[in-house]
Order: structure tokens, then C-alpha cells, then sequence
């Protein structure tokens, strides 16, 4: 598995401009050959691509020897960049997206990112250097924490952002082999809480923090006051930095949370497998597209697309795994007799005229675990599920006639 480890560094007056002119040739570089494919285009000229303009290089380097500065893999992946920002324009103008923009020259004072790809560093206890080949001579070498040990790194990538420096390593971290101890655990995912139940019938709710509703009023009256100011002035400067700094903060409490949650849910739970919910968040926007309200509390929360990321990482380093399934009708149909209603998002409790009454989003996850089961063929282990739920008073009616004429199928 490839991770990503985000570090911020510090670095002398010399290392500053020697970074900032080999950043400098990467933007010529990325400009040079978006102007060459725009001409192309023009012309009519198929040619030119990424192969081309990588092999074009030697001779760029001997016509302008500042470029022998840079690494010559980091101008590849420069190139690399570009043709990728391409692909990414051509598949969203293919998709009919209005609002798809082709790839525009970076312009002065940018900062573009290096990566070293595969070679051009070399890491010590404590220390990453940077390959260069600059007339200056000085060493690109950073202190990094002693406590990160990387056992085989694929890429270092260094970057400004907010006047501040960073270093983004990628590198490969060891998965321990799944194995299935006849344990599992449904989650239904929600904005509001995360809903589990295991085989012995025991529900356990994780309530979200919700620091979007503290920072929603801020922001929005920053944004309000940077926007009545005129655009570039000096107070539009300020307001624009207190409403970027105030964004971040959220974000980082956001991700800090979601961290610490997925983290707890792994680690604590004696299921090597834990089945969730897939779920796409901008289908739920487009289904819902007058609830501002709702869409202000999905999108870029991480409450639901996020955590499942943080999960399944976290569960294959110590030997788990993260199954998702469609959870299509789960809040609908009732656990126990099957039958559907409409249930909107204000009504947080399900009655059906079976007389199950039952908190929403644990009869979702109640269906969650009932659907992985019945699918796998799971049949002893649904039993033992539907016979704990019995005792905690949910008699599993059609699920159960269900399963008792799919098992039959099975075995015959």
C-alpha cells in the first residue's frame, strides 16, 4: 500500500533562491510546451504529445543549459503534468461538462511543484535531500522528524503553500494478510452519526462533531465582506486571508475528527470485517437540489466519502478489510417485515404498521448487515444475526422466508 506523508519544512535565505529558480524552469517548461500543443491544434498537427515532448528535451538543454539545473525526471513529470491536465479536460468535455477549461499558462511568480519520481533524493535519519545543479552549489537538504521512518519511498514532491514550504513523500507501507475470524459489523454512514451493529445484536453510535456549523456563520460574513470590497484592493486582501484562514481551520478540525474516529472504529473492533454503505455524495445533491441545507452538510465534510478512505486504509495495516455495498432502499424498507415507505430526512424514526418502531439509521444498518450476508451466502452466520435480533424484540419476518428459500435454492 502507498502512502502520502505531508511535511513542513524550513530552509535558508540560499535554499529559498536556489528552489525558486529551478521552479521557475519547470513554469517555462510547462508554459513552452502548452504553447506547442496550442499551436499544434491550430494546425492540425497530431504529433505532438507527451512522448515527443519528453524526447525533445536533450535538445532543449543544449540550446538553454539553464535547464540542466533542474533533475531531468522532474521535467518530465512537469511535462507529465501537463498531459495529464489534457486528459482530465478532454474526458470532462467529452462528458458534456459547461464548465471544463482547457489548461492555462502558470503565470509569473508561481511556484510550480517539483516531484522526484522513483530517484533524485537520498534520505537519512532525520534528513531528505534534493538533487540539483544549480551554479549556487547549495544543498537542498531538509530536517524531517526522526519518529517517520520510510521503508521504501516511490516519490518526493516539494510545494509553497501560504508562504510556507512542504515536502509530500509517497511510500510504500507493508499490509498484513486478511483473515476472516466469522466476524462482522455493519455502519450505517449519516451526517449526524455513524450507526453500527455487530452478530451479537448490539447497536454503538458515533456522534459527528460538526465544526461547520460553528464556522458556517464567519465565513459566510467574511465572504460577504470580501465581496462587497473592490476586487484586489487592500482590504479585499485581508478579508480574502482571514475567510481562507478560517476555512482551513475547519477543514483541519473536520479531517482531525474523522482521523481519530476511523482510527477508534478499527482499532476497537473485534470484526476483521466491517461492511459500510456505498454511497455517492453527488448523487444525494442531485436527487435533493433544493436543499441547501443538506448540501452545505455533505459536500466537502467528509462525514460520509472521506471516513470510508480513512477506514480502509487503516483496516489493511492491521489485517482488516472494508466491504461496500449498495445501500440502495435501506432507510426505506423496514427490517423486520421488508415493507418501504418514504422516510425524509426530518423523520428520525421509523414506524411501520408491523409495529417495529426503531431509530432510522439502525434499522439502515440492521438492512445493511442483513443484505451482506444473505448475498454471500452466509446463511449460518445470518441465522445466528436474525436469532439475536429476536431476543433484543426485531422479529425478522421476510427476511427470514427469503433467506429459508434461497438457502434451499443453495443447497439443491
Amino acid at each position: 500500500m502507498q502512502l502520502t506523508q505531508q511535511i513542513k519544512i524550513g530552509m535558508s535565505i540560499a535554499q529559498e533562491i536556489v528552489l525558486l529558480a529551478l521552479s521557475e524552469k519547470c513554469r517555462l517548461i510547462y508554459n513552452f510546451a502548452l504553447k506547442e500543443r496550442e499551436d499544434a491544434f491550430e494546425q492540425n498537427i497530431k504529433e505532438i504529445n507527451y512522448v515527443k515532448q519528453q524526447n525533445d528535451l536533450p535538445e532543449l538543454k543544449n540550446k538553454f543549459s539553464e535547464y540542466h539545473w533542474v533533475y531531468s525526471k522532474v521535467l518530465q513529470y512537469t511535462l507529465r503534468t501537463l498531459d495529464a491536465d489534457y486528459k482530465s479536460f478532454f474526458a470532462l468535455h467529452k462528458k458534456g461538462d459547461k464548465n471544463a477549461r482547457p489548461p492555462k499558462f502558470k503565470s509569473k511568480n508561481f511556484f510550480t511543484t517539483m516531484c522526484y519520481n522513483q530517484s533524485g533524493f537520498k534520505v537519512g535519519n532525520g534528513w531528505l535531500e534534493l538533487s540539483h545543479k544549480h551554479p549556487l552549489g547549495t544543498k537542498l537538504r531538509f530536517e524531517i522528524p526522526t519518529k517517520l521512518i520510510f521503508d521504501k519511498i516511490s516519490q518526493v514532491s516539494i510545494y509553497k503553500k501560504n508562504n510556507d514550504y512542504f515536502l509530500s513523500i509517497i511510500y510504500d507501507k507493508p499490509e498484513i494478510e486478511f483473515q476472516d475470524n466469522q466476524q462482522y459489523q455493519a455502519f450505517d454512514l449519516g451526517i449526524i452519526k455513524q450507526t453500527a451493529i455487530n452478530l451479537q445484536s448490539k447497536f454503538k453510535e458515533f456522534t459527528n462533531q460538526r465544526p461547520d456549523k460553528y464556522w458556517q456563520k464567519p465565513i459566510s460574513k467574511l465572504q460577504s465582506r470580501r465581496d462587497h470590497c473592490k476586487r484586489l484592493s487592500k482590504k479585499w486582501y485581508v478579508l480574502n486571508n482571514l475567510h481562507n484562514k478560517c476555512k482551513k481551520k475547519l477543514s483541519n478540525q473536520q479531517k482531525d475528527f474523522q482521523h481519530k474516529l476511523s482510527r477508534k472504529i478499527v482499532d476497537n473492533t473485534k470484526a476483521n470485517t466491517i461492511i459500510v454503505g456505498d454511497l455517492q455524495v453527488k448523487n444525494m445533491c442531485k436527487i435533493n437540489k433544493y436543499e441547501k441545507g443538506l448540501h452545505r452538510s455533505l459536500q466537502n465534510t467528509g462525514h460520509i466519502g472521506r471516513i470510508v478512505w480513512f477506514l480502509t486504509y487503516k483496516a489493511k495495516l492491521i489485517g482488516k478489510r472494508i466491504v461496500e455495498i449498495s445501500e440502495r432502499g435501506t432507510s426505506k424498507k423496514c427490517c423486520c417485515c421488508g415493507k418501504e415507505q418514504d422516510m425524509p430526512l426530518q423523520n428520525r424514526k421509523y414506524i411501520c404498521d408491523c409495529g417495529n418502531q426503531i431509530d432510522r439509521d439502525r434499522n439502515s444498518s440492521v438492512n445493511i448487515m442483513l443484505c451482506y450476508l444473505s448475498q454471500n451466502g452466509l446463511w449460518i452466520v445470518y441465522w445466528q444475526f436474525v436469532n439475536n435480533l429476536r431476543q433484543t424484540g426485531l422479529i425478522i419476518i421476510s427476511h427470514s422466508q427469503e433467506a429459508m428459500s434461497s438457502n434451499l435454492l443453495f443447497r439443491v
